[in-house]
């Protein structure tokens, strides 16, 4: 459980970086609205002491437990569709506001990331044959399939991604990956040509809307494309240096309420209006090197094993930041997306910080020259 370590291997980088990130977005939340501090001060503390004891406990060992930890996230995904509670059309929780609520869907990316790391280092000889691709897809199938009846089509996306990286770092050949781009351009044309139809199979009209809206933004500038106009609208109005913290002038966007949710998917509008174009940049600076960090020990794991955690915790905070701030500048359709340990939500917060201290003690672990 506990293998030889060297404080001198300790990632102090990674850990200084998470909590400078987790401060600032616990600063953020508090502006946006102050009634959530109090529950993100609970989640914050309680976070940074598991991801310091999490990076303690070998990843060799947790992961032996991957059997066990599958099939609790298949139980308590299954458990969100059979009793968890509603909100805005989906059906993602478990639990109440009044005592603690869940959101299943975010411990199954670091979940499925162990599982997934662990199948593909068991069979790291034989990544291109049909049947080791053919479980693969059977492993990330189950939960994906759970998640997305929710529905919740940007998780669903968020892991396909998470997971094709650790796949591509295992060896995947480039003959398949050319295969499958060639298959995906036509396929891609027609899922476009479809959502035109009038009637969608298979498909949410709230997700065609969506998109329609990304499209066609002039359609839709007062009904689904508005939240992501006025988010775009904070972030111009902080310009360079930002209206500075808690702002209260007549033309905060956040005081006039025009961005629902700033403490979640849209954290980056605060961010822009408050801090300008200085305290965004240093946000996004701050987590590119969290990036780096994790790829950095990707690269120095002890074996394929940690590389291929590792590889999954930097696209899991990769992505999801480049797809949270993406909405918030509308480059991408508006999606439901949080900012890793900058949104409100203590299941993320959960979640990203368990990623953190696994890379930690990945880092704790490293090969020796």
């Amino acid at each position: 459980m506990f293998d030889e370590y060297r404080l001198r291997n300790y990632n102090f980088k990674l850990l200084f970086l998470v909590i400078t990130a987790i401060i600032f977005g616990t600063v953020m939340i508090n502006s946006a609205d102050s009634s959530y501090l109090k529950k993100q001060l609970f989640g914050v503390f309680t976070c940074i002491i598991g991801m310091i004891v999490l990076s303690l406990i070998s990843y060799k060992f947790i992961s032996k437990f991957h059997v066990i930890l599958y099939t609790f996230n298949i139980i308590i995904l299954a458990a969100v569709l059979l009793f968890g509670s509603s909100a805005n059309g989906a059906q993602r929780w478990i639990g109440s506001d009044n005592f603690i609520k869940i959101q299943p869907s975010e411990f199954s990316k670091i979940i499925l990331i162990i599982c997934a790391a662990h199948f593909l280092y068991e069979h790291r000889d034989s990544i291109n044959t049909v049947k080791t691709l053919l479980g693969y897809a059977v492993l990330c199938a189950i939960p994906l399939s759970l998640i997305v009846a929710e529905p919740d089509l940007s998780t669903t996306i968020d892991l396909f991604v998470i997971l094709f990286m650790m796949l591509f770092v295992a060896g995947l050949s480039y003959k398949i990956i050319t295969v499958g781009i060639l298959c995906l351009i036509p396929l891609a044309g027609s899922f476009l040509w479809y959502i035109r139809q009038p009637k969608h199979l298979f498909i949410r009209d709230y997700w065609v809307e969506r998109i329609l809206a990304h499209l066609y933004p002039e359609d839709f500038a007062s009904t689904t494309k508005y939240q992501q106009d006025n988010s775009v609208m904070a972030i111009g109005s902080g310009q360079l240096f930002g209206k500075g913290l808690n702002s209260s002038t007549l033309a905060t966007v956040k005081d006039a309420k025009l961005v629902s949710e700033q403490q979640t998917d849209f954290i980056f509008s605060v961010v822009g209006e408050e801090l300008g174009f200085v305290g965004s940049s240093i946000l996004i600076v701050i987590m590119g090197l969290i990036v780096l960090q994790c790829i950095k020990t990707a690269r120095k794991a002890n074996d394929e094993r940690g590389m291929f955690i590792a590889t999954g915790v930097a696209a899991y905070i990769g992505f999801q930041t480049f797809v949270n701030i993406g909405v918030a500048t509308s480059i991408l359709p508006n999606t439901g997306l949080p900012l890793p340990f900058i949104s409100y939500g203590l299941s993320s917060l959960v979640s990203a910080c368990a990623g953190i201290g696994l890379v930690i003690n990945i880092s704790l672990q490293r090969r020796k020259y």
